[in-house]
């Protein structure tokens, strides 16, 4: 057995952390920064309490689901404009990338184009990240997706520079979610654990992490669902996304997230709920191809075995409101999405790279 973890971010978790950036601002030394934020969060009063506790000079709120490579140059401009030497991100996976990317366009003097699709530099803005969902655990991981949606183009861009220098977790800011979100990030999240638990990179670290996080997740994420006001249930939820991103940070997603991408990119599916789409199919399908270590998972987490955990994230799909055919997605190219989805380099991070033909097969089954 040979293997290695590192997680060079600082993580400070809990109920109120958010009055802690200008804290962790004061003891790394930066003097300036500005907020990513997402427009909710603008809207609804939270960046504005954050910005001011921390005395941020400029909110960038311009920017959709999917952060688009101008959004990194305005921003970026804005980092210039405003003199920062650091970046603040409030938000879901959106704010969180595009803080990340904006960080490293601004350190670098390049354009984000220049970025995206030549080689990335080494060096970036810190960013002190503070996710407001439970899902993309984003906040702990050294990776930025982004799109170009002048050339339609999306990927995951993977860089030390994108780990934060600090990520504050607070539970509290999980709570005004709308049910919708709560379910596509959980489930994101669930993947997240899951790929990192079966993937080709896994390692006894992120194997325990992503129990954990799982232990923590299938307890919760309904519950939170249901009542966004449940304390506990968003608490759990969010430890256990921070924990299933700590699982995947060194070992990256597989045939799910592989997935995901077409899923979004040609049926502009929520990126959580591309997971989930796919999310059951996968379990059976890599149960079949290391039944020992998964059916220990399963049992570990409550489940007879593989398939009752299907089962009951398949059941989840269906209680949260998630599309789970592909009539409901509008797909009647079975072939053409299997390609796509086999094409993807991160099938190849999967305990097999499935093929085109047997991703047919198993879409089949979705109809």
């Amino acid at each position: 057995m040979k293997f290695g973890y590192s997680q060079p971010v600082e993580i400070r978790f809990g109920a109120g952390t958010r009055t802690e950036v200008a804290e962790v601002m004061r003891k790394h030394g930066f003097k300036r920064g500005i907020l990513v934020a997402d427009a909710s969060l603008v809207a609804n009063g939270r960046a504005d309490e954050v910005a001011k506790a921390a005395g941020l000079a400029a909110v960038f709120d311009g920017f959709g689901a999917n952060p688009d490579i101008t959004a990194a140059d305005k921003a970026a401009a804005l980092v210039k404009d405003c003199g920062a030497d650091c970046v603040v991100a409030l938000g879901g996976g959106s704010a969180m990338d595009l803080a990340k990317f904006t960080a490293l366009v601004a350190k670098s003097g390049k354009c984000a184009e220049e970025l995206f699709y030549g080689q990335l530099t080494a060096e970036g803005l810190p960013v002190i990240a503070l996710p407001a969902t439970a899902g993309t655990g984003s906040e702990v991981t050294g990776v930025s997706v982004m799109s170009d949606a002048a050339r339609g183009a999306k990927k995951p861009l993977v860089s030390q520079a994108f780990f934060a220098k600090a990520a504050i977790v607070d539970p509290e800011l999980t709570l005004s979610v709308p049910p919708f979100v709560t379910a596509t990030s959980g489930l994101d999240a669930i993947s997240h654990a899951l790929e990192a638990y079966w993937c080709r990179a896994h390692n006894p670290i992120s194997d325990a992490l992503a129990e954990k996080a799982l232990k923590l997740m299938f307890g919760s994420l309904e519950r939170a669902y249901r009542d966004g006001g449940d304390v506990a249930a968003r608490t759990d939820m969010s430890l256990g996304a921070l924990v299933a991103g700590l699982a995947f940070a060194p070992t990256r997603t597989a045939a799910v997230h592989a997935c995901s991408y077409p899923l979004s990119e040609i049926y502009h599916m929520p990126h959580g709920e591309a997971c989930a789409f796919t999310l059951d199919m996968f379990v059976r399908m890599n149960a079949a191809l290391d039944p020992e270590r998964t059916e220990a998972l399963a049992r570990a987490l409550g489940f007879a075995d593989c398939d009752a955990m299907a089962d009951e994230i398949a059941r989840l799909k269906r209680a949260t409101g998630m599309r789970h055919t592909l009539k409901e997605i509008g797909c009647d190219d079975v072939e053409g999405l299997a390609a796509a989805c086999a094409a993807h380099p991160l099938m190849q991070n999967n305990k097999k790279a499935f093929s085109a033909e047997e991703l047919a097969v198993a879409f089949g089954g979705l109809k």
